[in-house]
């Protein structure tokens, strides 16, 4: 096996020692590179340890790009590696820490090194928690068209309402714009309730009123869309036998009952 060969399944499979331990040791790098931006955040720590922590940034950085660049070099197909998910998220782990560079502040924007924490599924090989995630993502998918529609009927009610409340309550009660009438509705809808903004009129009260009753409703329904999916993608994703088709089968089930081939 040629070198690059090799190292190419070390960085990108865990099925040996050193590929195992390259990712272990990767997950440290990110998890130290984390909590750096984290404690960086906090003035007190940024004041007495601000030597140290940028220090320690500008390591896991250059350890990153090296990774990175690594990573393209030993892959077979570099492009397929660098426009994957993957291969995104490992870009977006090294860049920001370059970008401070001419913008200052940009630097906390690696705190996106956690999404690289993923890679954790994989290493430890919990694929019951990537069916999971599979599921999700399938069941997401699937009912995309339906919460599409849905969220266009929500932006058409607070549209319409918002406007509503700037006639109804006016610049003196605080609706001094449709958009910000617009923004009170959102507010509202969604049961968050900032209490910025309140109608004083009983008409404008009335209204409020059913439009926090109407919010609960709201949101019941992506839930029910996405629930009906899931349960679905459920089946497709973890009980559905690759041979006869089989899908009746405990979610622990290791072989299909009807076939005996392997789930």
């Amino acid at each position: 096996m040629s070198l690059r060969k090799r190292l190419y399944r070390i960085i990108f499979y865990t099925d040996t020692k050193a590929g195992k331990l390259f990712d272990v040791l990767l997950l440290v790098a990110i998890l130290v590179g984390v909590l750096v931006v984290m404690l960086d955040s906090v003035k007190e720590i940024n004041d007495n340890y601000y030597t140290i922590l940028h220090t320690v940034e500008w390591v896991i950085t250059i350890i990153f790009s090296l990774e990175y660049i690594l990573r393209i070099l030993v892959h077979p197909r570099p492009s397929k590696y660098i426009f994957s998910f993957y291969g995104i998220i490992d870009f977006l782990a090294a860049i920001p820490t370059y970008i401070s560079l001419f913008l200052a502040g940009t630097h906390y924007l690696a705190v996106i090194r956690a999404l690289r924490l993923l890679r954790v599924f994989r290493i430890l090989k919990l694929s019951q928690y990537l069916d999971a995630g599979s599921a999700i993502a399938i069941a997401l998918k699937h009912s995309r068209r339906r919460i599409s529609v849905f969220i266009y009927a929500v932006l058409l009610i607070v549209i319409v309402i918002g406007s509503l409340m700037y006639l109804i309550e006016g610049p003196e009660h605080g609706f001094t714009s449709i958009p910000r009438s617009i923004y009170w509705a959102i507010v509202t809808l969604t049961t968050v309730g900032y209490g910025d903004i309140s109608p004083e009129t009983s008409l404008g009260q009335f209204i409020a009123s059913l439009i926090m009753i109407l919010g609960y409703a709201i949101i019941a329904v992506p839930t029910g869309i996405v629930s009906a999916e899931l349960v679905k993608a459920n089946q497709q994703v973890k009980k559905q036998c690759p041979s006869c088709d089989e899908i009746n089968h405990d979610e622990d089930a290791i072989f299909c009952k009807k076939c005996g081939g392997k789930l």
